[in-house]
């Protein structure tokens, strides 16, 4: 398995497009805010050709303590949530 980390995608784009590594960092950092503010206020991202990003609402609900088994109340969340688009699904299954 091969895991890509932040830094090795800044590494990537560097080589890739030949620019100062400072440059894409901060481009990369901005882009990742850019996602993650969008989110807070829970407006959809949608990147034509890769997918979107949005946020998904788990509701309250009752649960279970797996240790002692006791019932337990699980307060609503926000779960961030990306969906590839069709043309990204189709290059990953060729």
């Amino acid at each position: 398995d091969f895991l890509m980390n932040k830094t090795e995608l800044i590494m990537c784009v560097t080589e890739e497009i030949k620019l100062n590594k400072k440059d894409v960092e901060k481009a990369v950092n901005t882009i990742f805010s850019s996602i993650q503010k969008a989110l807070i206020q829970n407006d959809k991202v949608q990147i034509i050709g890769f997918g979107s990003f949005e946020l998904k609402t788990h509701t309250a609900r009752k649960g279970r303590n797996p240790r002692t088994g006791e019932p337990i109340d699980i307060s609503e969340s926000k779960i961030p949530s990306f969906k590839a688009s069709k043309s990204l699904k189709s290059i990953i299954n060729r």
